[in-house]
C-alpha cells in the first residue's frame, strides 16, 4: 500500500522522536507518523560506524557493541536525542554494519558521512521479516522510477521494548538515484 509522501525535511534532518516518551526506561516509544514514505536529504551527515558479528544474520555481540558505541557518543556530547538514527545492514551472513547519527566528532571512533537522497517506509513486523520487506520496498521504489542504491534498516526499539510497547517498528531507509540517470 502506498501512502502520500511526507513534507520534505531540511537537509540532514530526520523526524523527531521524543526521548522522554520512554515508559520502558530504555528505548523511546516510536510513533511512525512523519517517518513513512519520507524523503531524507543528507549532505555529509556524520555517523559513527560500528560492526557486529553475526551467525547466519543473527547478531552475536550487539549487546556489547551498541552500549559501547552509545557511551562514546554520549561522552563526546555528540548525541542528538530528538533525532536518533541508527542505520543497520548486513554486510554478510557474518558481519553487520551500524551507522549511529551524531552531531559532532567522536574521538577514537570510525567516522563516516552519508550524502544523497533517501526514501523511507515503516513496517510493524517481526525482525525476521526485514529481508522480505526490504525487497518489496526496492521493487516499489523501482516502480516509482527510483533506483535503489543502498538499503538500511532503522530498528526503532530493542526487542524487549518492542515486546513491551506491542509494536516492532522498522524504518526501511533506501538511498535512491533517479532511474533516468
Amino acid at each position: 500500500m502506498t501512502t502520500a509522501l511526507q513534507a520534505e525535511l531540511p537537509t540532514n534532518a530526520t523526524p523527531k522522536i521524543d526521548p522522554l516518551d520512554a515508559p520502558s526506561l530504555c528505548c523511546p516509544r516510536f510513533h511512525p507518523e512523519g517517518w513513512d514514505n519520507q524523503h531524507l536529504h543528507f549532505d555529509n551527515k556524520r555517523f559513527v560506524r560500528a560492526t557486529t558479528k553475526l551467525r547466519d544474520h543473527v547478531p552475536l555481540d550487539m549487546d556489547i557493541v551498541f552500549p559501547e558505541t552509545f557511551t562514546a557518543i554520549m561522552d563526546a556530547g555528540a548525541l542528538d536525542e530528538t533525532h536518533p538514527l541508527v542505520l543497520s545492514r548486513d554486510l554478510s551472513a557474518e558481519q553487520g554494519e551500524h551507522l549511529f547519527a551524531v552531531d559532532a566528532e567522536v574521538p577514537d571512533a570510525e567516522m563516516v558521512t552519508l550524502s544523497g537522497h533517501y526514501r523511507t517506509r515503516v513496517f510493524d513486523a517481526p525482525y525476521e521479516k526485514a529481508p522480505v520487506l526490504m525487497e518489496g520496498f526496492r521493487r516499489e521504489l523501482q516502480e516509482e522510477g527510483e533506483e535503489p542504491e543502498e538499503s538500511w534498516v532503522f530498528y526503532t526499539t530493542c526487542p524487549l521494548c518492542a515486546e513491551e510497547y506491542g509494536h516492532n517498528y522498522m524504518v526501511l531507509v533506501d538511498k535512491v538515484g533517479n532511474g533516468a540517470a
